[in-house]
């Protein structure tokens, strides 16, 4: 479990579950550093479901393959699964009898689950992302001329988009800063940091963070560029998730100026106000248990389905079987096109060493010595 934005989902979540008297864990294959931040506050997090020391009543589940191997530990548990994105392959939604719901927290997201994935269209809803308003408060009034940017992403680099934004930036007269981890520049308490600036670079979780906290935000990331977020197009952008369905081009530095020059201080304001009387976290837990709630009782009225669980396991199976085995095969023809390659080199190299031993053996020969006399001579008679 890293800071990415699914994995603070979680972390928020369970902190908020347990403070409404839920007992909570978390459970993720691979631990990391906010995983140990959980457990240092007091939330049970496990790489091994034999450590829980109590039976779930229900499982929220996010992420194909923790969500499989705990529906197949806990076999008379139902399941709520929510999907983050529409491009990352572990948010792919599973099939499953006992995942009773599907939550999407966008427009895109639940439109791929249902013509891609096959999930009913009335078995998935849209709830949005949340963010928790006791951390991100609203700053002071904006200037009306943005002075200070930043670009709020764990993708930013050098390497990427960041070179077209800092372009733009210097063009409009800003002062540019870039945090996340590949820059180099983590930070674990961002809404410590969001609220010195005019003006953010952002996408999905941290373009929300950034917008309660009263700044402008510029929907820009790896994928390419989105609008500057307007009080006219808040909603809209808010069903795209202010993620990469709501780029309109690719990476471009006029096309990131034009949007810094839409900056408006007082509806950059009027969006926070609006944005905040609805994605605090607060809602989004009334909105959850609700849904535990609702899932519970529908599954009550289930009948058990054990057939049902197994042919959804194995046919959860074979697709990770097909992948694996299309991986395998992509890294041979990578493997076979490295070696290729190295055989050629060895064959120029054996090839430029022979020419090497044939020049040597020319330069050894008593013509090319004659040679060289005679070059020597016809020199001495040049300067004559």
């Amino acid at each position: 479990m890293y800071r990415s934005g699914s994995e603070l989902y979680v972390q928020e979540l369970a902190f908020a579950l347990r403070d409404r008297g839920h007992e909570v864990a978390a459970f993720s294959t691979d631990l990391g550093d906010l995983a140990q931040k959980m457990i240092d506050g007091g939330i049970i997090v496990i790489d091994d479901l034999e450590k829980l020391p109590w039976k779930p009543d229900i499982i929220h589940a996010q992420h194909h393959l923790e969500t499989m191997i705990a529906l197949t530990y806990f076999p008379h548990t139902p399941a709520v699964y929510v999907c983050h994105g529409w491009k990352p392959w572990q948010e792919i939604p599973p099939l499953h009898p006992r995942i009773v719901t599907y939550v999407a927290v966008d427009t895109k997201t639940r439109d791929q689950a249902i013509t891609e994935h096959h999930i009913p269209a009335d078995n998935i809803h849209i709830m949005h992302n949340f963010v928790d308003l006791h951390r991100f408060k609203e700053r002071e009034n904006l200037p009306l001329k943005p002075k200070k940017a930043l670009v709020f992403s764990n993708y930013a680099s050098e390497n990427n988009f960041l070179p077209c934004i800092r372009e733009a930036c210097n063009k409009a007269d800003i002062t540019l800063d870039v945090v996340g981890m590949s820059s180099g520049h983590v930070v674990e308490d961002p809404e410590n940091i969001i609220r010195s600036y005019d003006l953010i670079f952002a996408v999905g979780r941290s373009a929300l963070e950034a917008l309660a906290s009263g700044v402008s935000v510029v929907i820009c990331g790896v994928w390419g560029v989105g609008p500057l977020v307007t009080f006219k197009d808040v909603d809209r952008l808010r069903d795209l998730n202010f993620g990469v369905a709501a780029m309109y081009t690719e990476l471009d530095a006029d096309v990131i100026y034009k949007e810094i020059c839409r900056y408006d201080a007082d509806d950059a304001k009027r969006v926070t106000q609006y944005l905040r009387e609805r994605i605090g976290l607060d809602h989004a837990v009334d909105d959850l248990e609700k849904l535990y709630s609702n899932v519970l009782k529908v599954y009550d009225s289930m009948q058990g389905d054990t057939e049902g669980d197994s042919r959804a396991h194995a046919k959860y199976l074979k697709k990770i079987a097909i992948l694996l085995k299309q991986n395998i095969q992509e890294c041979a023809v990578v493997q076979g096109g490295l070696q290729h390659r190295e055989l050629l080199i060895q064959q120029k190299d054996c090839e430029i060493m022979q020419k090497n031993n044939e020049i040597a053996m020319m330069q050894a020969s008593k013509f090319w010595k004659m040679r060289d006399i005679y070059m020597r001579f016809k020199n001495i008679v040049k300067r004559n």
